[in-house]
This record gives C-alpha cells, structure tokens and sequence, in this order.
C-alpha cells in the first residue's frame, strides 16, 4: 500500500502488508517479491530481493495484538503498481456509516496452496461473505469470520469490499461506488477432531471453509508505527 506523506499529497512510501506469520516463518534474512511491469501490451515479471532481516533482527513492525506485519520497501519505478493509500483502510466509521454486515460478500487474493493464476504470477481472485458477529468496535473484536475456500497460501492476502448503489442510512445511494480494504487474512478457522478407534487414535483437522480476517483498524496502527524514513519511496 501507499502511506502518503502529510502535506505533500503528491508523493508516497510503500508499505508492504502481510500476515506476521508470513515473515516469521520464513529462514532466510531475505525474500523475493514478485512484480509484474507492462511490456508490450502483456506483462513480466520482475522478481524484487526485499530485505526482511539485519543481523538476525526483524526488519518489520508487528502489530503487539494481531498476526499483522508491515515494513517499508523500494519499489522499481516501472513495476506498474497503483497506488493504493492507506486511506482504503476500512474504520469503525467507514464500517458502521456503510452498515456493513453478516452476508456482505467481500473478495480476497492469494495464493491458495502456492497457486498462482498464470506464469506472471498473480494472485487468485475469491469471493465470499462476512460470516460472524459482532464486527464492531473493531479494538475489542480484533477479527472476523470469512466464509471463503481458504487453503495455506492465502495467510496475508488482502480481502475488500466494493458495492455500488447500496443501501445504507435509510435510502439507496445510486450512483456512489464504495472501494474498501477490510482486512487480511490471518489463518484458516478449523476444527479438531478427535477420533478413537479400538487400537488407534488420531488427530484431524477438520477444514470448515472459513477464514480469520485481522480488521483492518489494526492494519492502519501497525502502518502507523513505522518511523517515517527520510525519502518517499514512490512519487506521482
């Protein structure tokens, strides 16, 4: 995501957002982030070294309470990125004005199992709906259920909600588009299961089909604790 800089709304640094657990479980003092740029009228790929790690110590910022990791990077100038603020981040505000509820369907990208949609490697597109209760305050709540086909790989992918002509605050708002980024994915929900039979036991996981999403209140905090660095790293 852009964080844009106060007063210079012109100029941005990238923030990379992701699941902590994403960082965490990863050995190496480096990762590889997969950019695309265009190239006569396709796209190519452009595998971008990040830096995750100095001296064993974490170069990210996790959030004290959620499985929320952000970090600056250095983008290439032509990697083709939008630029997506930080302020698409979802409030309690933007979630109780918009009336944001249980079957609301939302869409997520990741990489379900390592899958990628095609050799340039971008993320697979799923849909699906708001599946718990309470959603608010945000602060107390933390996160949410997302009735989702979740599988590993999809651990930080961004999940958002879009709608058009909604209805909210007692009227349709026709015309009116709403773009927000309600949070990430953290982990899929499942169940234990214990079974015993007469020489054996075991231990399974049952798959429920629902994913833990992290609010994204707690996205922005954790953005917000970065120390601004000297230079934007991105510019329009």
């Amino acid at each position: 995501m852009a964080r844009p800089i106060p007063d210079h709304p012109s100029t941005a640094w990238y923030v990379l957002v992701t699941a902590a657990q994403v960082f965490e479980d990863m050995q190496s003092d480096n990762a590889i982030l997969h950019l695309r740029r265009k190239v006569n009228g396709g796209w190519v790929r452009m595998p971008t070294p990040v830096r995750i790690r100095a001296n064993g110590q974490p170069l990210w910022r996790k959030h004290p309470e959620a499985d929320v990791a952000v970090m600056y990077v250095s983008v290439p100038g032509d990697a083709g990125l939008e630029m997506a603020s930080t302020d698409l981040l979802a409030s309690d505000a933007d979630l109780a004005k918009f009336e944001i509820h249980p079957g609301d369907e939302l869409e997520c990208l990741g990489y379900p199992l390592g899958l990628e949609a095609n050799d340039v490697g971008f993320p697979v597109l799923r849909s699906g709906t708001i599946a718990s209760y309470p959603l608010l305050p945000t602060a107390t709540t933390k996160s949410f259920l997302f009735d989702f086909r979740i599988f590993k790989g999809n651990s930080g992918g961004p999940v958002y909600f879009t709608d058009r002509n909604r209805y909210y605050g007692g009227s349709t708002h026709l015309g009116e588009t709403i773009r927000l980024v309600v949070g990430l994915v953290s982990q899929e929900s499942v169940m234990p299961q214990h079974i015993v039979g007469p020489y054996s036991e075991e231990l399974r996981q049952l798959q429920l089909g629902l994913a833990i999403v992290i609010h994204a209140s707690l996205i922005k905090q954790a953005i917000e604790s970065l120390p601004a660095p000297g230079l934007p790293s991105t510019s329009n």
